[in-house]
C-alpha cells in the first residue's frame, strides 16, 4: 500500500495543486508568473492556464524527488517509474513552455499504452510472461491461463489509455483532472477482481 501511494504521489499532488489554483485563480496566476513565466514561450501565464501549469510543474518536481530519494537510498528504481519520470518531464515541460494542456493530457495514455505494450511484447516477442515472472512462485497455473492473464492486463491498460483520451478531449479540463485522480482506483479494483479468479491457484503455505 505504501509503495502504491509513493508511486501515485505526483498524481495526488497534481490534483491538489490544480484544485487550489482553480479556487484561487488570481493567486495562482501570480504564482505561475513569478515562477514559470521565464519557462514559457509567451510573455506571461494566463489566468486560465495557471492552475494546470502549476500542477504540472509540481508533478515534475515530485517525480524528480521520487527518483532522487530512491537513488540516494540505494533502492531499486522500477523501469516503469523511470518511464513515468521521463514522460512527465518531457510532456510536462512542453505543457509549460507552450501553455498547452494537450501535452499533459496525453501523458497518462502514453504510460498506460507503454504498460500494455510491455505485456504484449513480453508474451509474443520475448516469450516472457510478465504475470508469471511476478507471481509464479506463489501461483501454479497452466501456461494458457498465464497467457490469458497477460493479455487481460494488456487490454486493461489499452482500455484505460483510450478512456483517458476520451475524457481529456471530450470534457472540461477540471473534469479530466478529477478523472485522472479517481482513475487510480481502477487498478486496485482490477487487482481485487483478478484475485478472485486466481484464488484457486494460490498455493497454501506449508
Amino acid at each position: 500500500m505504501m509503495k502504491f501511494l509513493f508511486d501515485v504521489f505526483p498524481v495526488i499532488l497534481f490534483f491538489i495543486t490544480y484544485k487550489w489554483g482553480e479556487k484561487n485563480a488570481e493567486a495562482s496566476q501570480q504564482l505561475a508568473n513569478q515562477n514559470l513565466s521565464h519557462l514559457t514561450a509567451g510573455n506571461g501565464v494566463g489566468i486560465e492556464q495557471a492552475p494546470i501549469l502549476l500542477a504540472t510543474a509540481l508533478a515534475i518536481v515530485a517525480s524528480i524527488l521520487q527518483i532522487a530519494y530512491l537513488v540516494i537510498s540505494k533502492k531499486k528504481v522500477d523501469p516503469m517509474l523511470w518511464l513515468s519520470f521521463f514522460i512527465i518531464t518531457v510532456f510536462g515541460s512542453a505543457t509549460i513552455y507552450f501553455q498547452n494542456d494537450a501535452f499533459i493530457k496525453w501523458k497518462p495514455t502514453i504510460i498506460y499504452w507503454a504498460y500494455g505494450a510491455a505485456f504484449l511484447l513480453g508474451e509474443f516477442v520475448f516469450k516472457k510472461n510478465l504475470p508469471k515472472l511476478a507471481m509464479g512462485s506463489q501461483i501454479t497455473m497452466p501456461d494458457d491461463i498465464w497467457r490469458k492473464l497477460s493479455i487481460v492486463w494488456a487490454l486493461y491498460f489499452l482500455t484505460m489509455g483510450i478512456l483517458n483520451i476520451y475524457v481529456a478531449f471530450s470534457y472540461s479540463q477540471t473534469t479530466w483532472v478529477s478523472f485522472k485522480l479517481y482513475s487510480i482506483g481502477a487498478l486496485p479494483v482490477f487487482l481485487i477482481l483478478q484475485s478472485f479468479y486466481l484464488a484457486k491457484y494460490i498455493e497454501e503455505p506449508k
